[in-house]
């Protein structure tokens, strides 16, 4: 463990000419580095910053620390901080020798130069297991930067293996990744269907009008890395899957990603995963989306740098077969409810 700390040194060696930033990660993660790019230049380099988020079981920040940057999701140091840390590298490594994580030895030493933690959601552990999709389909309104443990999980496209489905969702990537996995949230009131999509992954229609701090909250399709004792299992709420037709969603999951003819739209295709074999849901009328095929979505080309708040969307069209999604940018005072 202190080896792995001590290539931050290692890396000073190389004399790097204009280094702004130093990214770790392991070698199971991936790393969105457009997304990575535009998120560090919304801070100051010249300034101390230790960048990073914790696990998302609560039982692994409880083995180690709540305040550190967990690795395998990714640890930033700015340039300044990095210096500052290499200057003591030998006596920190002495002080902590006794330490079991290269994560904490990190944080502890940066801790002794008088620097905590910034946490970004976009960075992501994923001490998780199985079925990733609920909390994919719900992802934190920031830019997604990296992803650990993709090996761990259960393939994240169906009928696709782990490296067909990280193929397909760098797809999506390749074509923007200031959108990919941001949830956009829309409602059809002529059926009373409730349209959540997580652009370039996969999109879902409820058969009720649901608020969005409902649709907001990631489906249980998961479980945790290590359970402890009792609950709570994840630093965050989570909804559990439900066989009541008025709560289990249509699930669709990214089928094609291309620009339009004319250049300023990309058009993003979800098709059916499977069918959902429950009845309609009785108090929304009777509108079954059983027959809903496929989703198409229709997004700006311009990357979107500023998320202060999620796009708005509204439904172009509803047939027997397929639903067509167009998004914009919110009105201003737009409420949506």
């Amino acid at each position: 463990m202190p080896r792995m700390v001590h290539g931050i040194l290692e890396l000073f060696r190389e004399e790097h000419e204009d280094m702004r930033w130093i990214v770790m990660g392991d070698d199971d993660s991936i790393f969105f580095v457009d997304n990575i790019v535009d998120v560090l230049a919304e801070y100051d380099h010249t300034k101390y910053y230790y960048l990073g988020w914790h696990s998302e079981s609560v039982i692994s920040n409880y083995w180690f620390s709540f305040n550190q940057a967990f690795g395998g999701g990714g640890i930033v140091l700015s340039y300044p901080l990095a210096k500052a840390l290499v200057r003591d590298m030998d006596g920190c490594l002495i002080r902590y020798a006794q330490s079991s994580s290269a994560d904490l030895i990190t944080m502890t030493c940066i801790a002794d130069i008088g620097v905590n933690l910034t946490p970004h959601k976009g960075i992501h552990q994923v001490d998780l297991h199985g079925d990733f999709s609920g909390y994919l389909s719900a992802h934190p309104k920031v830019p997604l930067m990296t992803f650990h443990h993709f090996d761990a999980m259960d393939p994240i496209f169906p009928n696709m293996d782990r490296f067909e489905s990280t193929r397909h969702l760098m797809k999506a990537a390749d074509a923007d990744q200031s959108r990919l996995l941001q949830q956009t949230i829309c409602y059809h009131r002529q059926t009373n269907w409730s349209f959540s999509v997580a652009w370039g992954y996969s999109a879902q229609i409820y058969e009720n009008i649901y608020p969005r701090s409902y649709l907001q909250m990631p489906i249980e399709t998961f479980g945790p890395w290590a359970k402890g004792p009792k609950p709570p299992f994840y630093m965050f709420n989570t909804r559990p899957r439900s066989d009541n037709p008025c709560e289990a969603p249509h699930f669709f999951f990214l089928e094609s990603v291309y620009k339009s003819v004319k250049g300023d739209e990309i058009i993003t295709s979800y098709i059916r995963a499977r069918p959902r074999g429950l009845p309609p849901c009785a108090s929304s009328g009777n509108h079954s989306a059983d027959s809903i095929s496929r989703i198409r979505v229709f997004s700006p080309a311009k990357k979107r740098l500023q998320i202060d708040r999620c796009e708005c969307c509204d439904i172009l069209r509803v047939d027997n077969v397929k639903a067509e999604v167009k998004f914009r940018e919110c009105k201003i005072d737009e409420i949506i409810a």
